[in-house]
């Protein structure tokens, strides 16, 4: 019943928050006679702030119309290279009908960019992807929410995960490719491609992992704390909730995106309120700037997706706390996942020193399970002062680590052997 009772609270607060956007706008637009009233700037600031927090989140867009690539200004659409009922393959395809710029363009590596189905959107990654489409030919995942996918659909379990990611990279040509897991798809994708390496098939030039959970047990966090501590029979009765009926997966049995992201705020409360009086400062000086700033990352941060609740409770129990891919025991359907059976694929892991997500070390025990890669074919980078979404969003990652993401693949590319 949460989400029935959810649901119900949302529609009674919807009203309000539509009241206090239009208030807003009364109080704080040039041409109201509201808005020269003495106050009115702290009544303009204290409607949008109760707006926001009581609006609801829909899917952001990626939104990226055009890059800079070898030059050249370059349009981009997003086109969709394959369509599965929990996930959609999205092609970020560059245009260009000028000669010179065909030809600095062919020769760019494709990169798929596996996004996490962890409470988030794609869209996370959206700096992720603008950055890498300077110098590749870009496809990212695009998990679709499960409360929108039917039950005749079936269930989505782990093993349905890594068999996504198999189908997407033939779908993509596997000979050429380079991938780029973030966060939790490190341990799926790694799955997936040692499943590949042992059953004789290409496998991709390079792998890239990103703050993963390939080794929970070290320098466990909150998050790994949380899975020791509470059983399975937790997770299940408090956790998982029917999809309310006015949702096309009524029924269907999730990990509500409001609950993960109650989760997620209370990772650092104190965090979130300060910014949110920082927004309201910042709407009373006229610091515009600062203040769209704010909104466009809650209105990413905030916007959440249901997890198939097969799915989530496979990846706390085999991840989290059986520990079953380091410990070399995790089978999908009888086929043992040995990442030893890696022998051509070019590896790099990379971490953030102040990761409170996957802690150091989690990811960088992917060189120890791929004991069939030399050393020359495996590298490490740990971004100092980095958090978790430091190494994959904003100024670290754009300064340092995509100069060392692009190198890598480069070589991987220009080194078949």
């Amino acid at each position: 019943m949460l989400y029935q009772i959810y649901e119900f609270q949302r529609s009674l607060l919807s009203p309000l928050s539509l009241w206090a956007e239009a208030s807003a706008r009364v109080f704080s637009a040039p041409g109201s006679a509201f808005s020269r009233l003495p106050g009115a700037e702290r009544v303009a600031a204290g409607y949008e702030l109760l707006h926001r927090l009581g609006k609801d989140y829909q899917k952001p867009q990626f939104g990226i119309s055009s890059v800079q690539a070898h030059g050249h200004d370059v349009p981009v659409v997003e086109l969709e290279a394959m369509n599965l009922p929990f996930c959609r393959l999205l092609r970020m395809k560059r245009y260009t009908d000028d000669p010179a710029t065909i030809d600095d363009l062919r020769d760019d590596p494709p990169v798929l960019v596996v996004a996490p189905l962890s409470g988030h959107h794609a869209t996370l990654l959206r700096d992720t992807v603008r950055t890498l489409l300077a110098d590749h030919k870009v496809y990212v995942t695009d998990w679709i929410d499960a409360r929108m996918v039917p039950l005749e659909a079936g269930p989505f379990h782990l093993a349905d995960y890594v068999d996504y990611i198999r189908r997407f990279m033939h779908h993509i040509g596997v000979e050429t490719l380079h991938v780029m897991a973030v966060c939790q798809p490190v341990v799926p994708v790694l799955a997936a491609v040692s499943l590949m390496a042992s059953a004789g098939e290409p496998t991709p030039r390079s792998l890239v992992l990103m703050g993963g959970p390939v080794d929970a047990r070290k320098s466990p966090t909150g998050v790994n704390n949380l899975a020791e501590e509470k059983s399975m029979s937790w997770f299940r009765a408090n956790l998982i909730h029917p999809v309310p009926v006015h949702f096309p997966g009524a029924g269907r049995r999730v990990y509500p995106g409001f609950m993960q992201h109650g989760g997620f705020m209370a990772m650092n409360p104190r965090r979130h309120v300060s910014s949110h009086w920082d927004f309201y400062k910042q709407l009373l000086a006229g610091d515009l700037d600062d203040a769209e700033a704010h909104r466009r990352f809650y209105d990413e941060y905030n916007a959440v997706l249901d997890m198939p609740a097969e799915y989530y409770l496979d990846t706390v129990d085999i991840v989290f706390k059986r520990h079953l891919l380091p410990q070399g025991e995790w089978e999908i359907d009888g086929q043992l996942v040995d990442p030893s059976a890696i022998k051509k694929t070019r590896l790099l892991t990379i971490e953030g020193e102040l990761d409170d997500i996957a802690g150091l070390g989690q990811t960088r025990a992917a060189h120890e399970l791929c004991a069939g890669l030399p050393k020359s074919r495996r590298q490490h980078m740990e971004v100092e002062s980095a958090g978790h979404y430091g190494i994959f969003s904003g100024r670290r990652w754009r300064s340092q680590v995509y100069p060392e993401v692009r190198a890598f693949i480069r070589q991987a590319r220009d080194n078949v052997t």
